[in-house]
Order: C-alpha cells, then structure tokens, then sequence
C-alpha cells in the first residue's frame, strides 16, 4: 500500500527530516502497541518513499528502556520496510572518536537489564535468530562511501564495537573503564533491543552513531565538559546526519529496489521455529502474522 522500503529511527537531537516533501503520517496500532509516535513517509526529490520514525517520539518524551521498540520494528516492516538507518547519540570510549564525529558500529555488547522485551517470540512459539554480526555489513558499505560530505571536521570511523546500556542515568567511572577494557569504542542506550528485533522482522538495520561527548573515563574532561557543549555538538550532529542521509538514500533505495543490498536476510527467519505445530500457541501465531506472515 505505501511503497516504503526505507526507514529512517531518528534518536537523540533528530526528531524529524527537513526539506522533504511530506506525504502522509501514520500511527498504526500493531499487535505490541503503538509505536513511539506517528511514522512520517516522505517523498525524495528522486519520489522514492521513506518512513521516519522518532525513538523517543517528538518531543522527546520517552527514556530508553519506555522506547516500545517491538511496536516500532513491527510498525516499519507492516508498512513494507526493507531496510533501516537508525541514528543515534552516543559516548566515546576512544581518544580518536571526538565529539563530533561519526561511527558506523559493527559489534555490540549488550549491558541491558532485562527489563525491555527483546524478542516477538515466545508465548507459545520459540524461534532463533542469527545475530553474530548485529549490523549490516552492505548498509555501512554505502554510508561509509559518503562519508565526505560530512561537516564541522568530521570523521566517520567503522568497524568498532558498541555498548548498549540500560540508563538513564549515565557510566559510572569504573563501568566506563571496563568497558574499554573489554574493547569497545562508544556507549550508548537505544541498540538494543532495536537491532535484535529487526532481525527477527528479517530487516536489515545499520546504526549510525553520533559522538557528542568523551564518556567519564577520560579524567582530564571532567569540569570542562558543559551540558551546552553537548547540546551544540547534538545541533552540529544532527546537521550532519541530515546530509548523510541525503547522499546515503538513493543508492540504499537503489540497492533495495535491485536486491544487490548483502546479506539478504529476506527468509531468514522462515525455518527458524522450533515449536512443534500442534503446540503452538495459536494467538502467538496472529500476531507473528503481522511482521512474518504465513512462516508460523
């Protein structure tokens, strides 16, 4: 019905795309809910569609763990999503990712604390996803090819490891130098269960994330580091992820349209069942419905 084959999950400091030309809004009840809040589909220049989804809705209403992601990832792939480009801001762990600059995460450690349901399954149906490399190697290909048109001295750095963590408070000091221990690059509080729910709804998902801080492991910031010097790096970031995702879009809408975007997850998730037929849990059934229809 809608065409839409791209979704764009805006996170902290991007509630919405400018310069599009709007096309209609929905606020679809899925069988998880509501999503966070109504998903804009917009036209590019080229016609090619796009939804656009606020995390924490508009407004920025909602903490991480209330973010109702299942509701969300179902939303975007009952409108016929394909693809996800899911932005957000994030702390650095690393001398060499400053405030300002991006990163394309290709690893993810997962320091969340059960309280956001992270799977469509169970109730009935149990089933397992793959999730050995919890992003997309073909999307970060094609934004990692873009990557000049960034601003403000900006770099985009790839192939590092993730922290998602359950907030909303911050690290502490000594969870943030074991983190760095443990080799991971940057922390934040949305990956998760995002990436894992996409899977599951057989999407390919790509978090681009926004450095706006150096995290409280590096002791010569502390005292320098001003609420409104992050808020002006969020404004530089958000400028930035705007031209990134104009330059990005036509040649994921491309790689979609021609099935050459690698993996191909379309099936994955088909014969992952492990529930015997005649103890599946028939109401867990409908409303795989919604996002795998006909595969349980």
């Amino acid at each position: 019905m809608h065409d839409v084959k791209i979704a764009v999950i805006g996170g902290s400091g991007l509630y919405h795309l400018d310069n599009l030309e709007i096309v209609e809004e929905v606020h679809p009840e899925t069988p998880w809910g509501f999503p966070s809040d109504k998903i804009t589909i917009a036209k590019l220049p080229s016609g090619t569609k796009i939804a656009f989804l606020a995390r924490h809705g508009r407004g920025h209403y909602l903490t991480p763990t209330e973010v109702p992601v299942r509701a969300n990832i179902a939303a975007l792939k009952h409108l016929g999503v394909e693809a996800i480009l899911a932005f957000s801001a994030v702390g650095s762990l690393r001398e060499e990712i400053p405030p300002c600059d991006f990163v394309l995460p290709d690893q993810l450690i997962d320091r969340t604390r059960g309280l956001r349901p992270s799977t469509f399954f169970g109730n009935g149906v149990v089933a397992h996803a793959l999730f050995a490399e919890p992003f997309h190697k073909g999307i970060a290909d094609l934004v990692y090819e873009q990557r000049h048109v960034l601003e403000f001295n900006s770099t985009l750095h790839r192939n590092k490891t993730a922290v998602c963590m359950e907030g909303p408070q911050f690290s502490t000091k000594a969870e943030s130098h074991m983190y760095r221990s443990w080799g991971a690059d940057i922390i934040n509080m949305s990956a998760l269960p995002e990436a894992k729910l996409a899977r599951e709804a057989e999407i390919a998902y790509q978090m681009v994330c926004m450095s706006t801080d150096y995290d409280c492991w590096r002791e010569e910031e502390e005292g320098s580091v001003t609420v409104e010097t992050v808020m002006q790096n969020m404004v530089n970031n958000s400028t930035n992820a705007k031209t990134l995702l104009m330059a990005v879009l036509p040649h994921l809408d491309d790689a979609v349209r021609n099935n050459t975007l690698k993996p191909d997850l379309k099936g994955s998730m088909k014969f992952a069942g492990m529930t015997a037929q005649e103890k599946r849990n028939p109401e867990t059934v409908k409303k795989l419905d919604y996002i795998l229809p006909g595969y349980y």
